[in-house]
């Protein structure tokens, strides 16, 4: 009885530290944007011109 408890308790402290691990190596991952310049999901006035120009040709 005694020992089924404690392999529980060592299963529960194992999963808790992992998951604290985890959760800090996320924290202290460095995330990188895109710039928003050549982004073709964007619409602003010079993609709108140069989309026009290209129509027109």
């Amino acid at each position: 009885m005694y020992t089924i408890f404690v392999v529980c308790i060592i299963i529960v402290i194992v999963v808790l530290l992992l998951s604290v691990i985890t959760t800090s190596k996320a924290y202290t991952y460095k995330h990188t944007v895109d710039p928003l310049e050549n982004n073709p999901n964007i619409h602003t006035e010079n993609n709108e011109n140069q989309m026009e120009k290209k129509e027109e040709k």
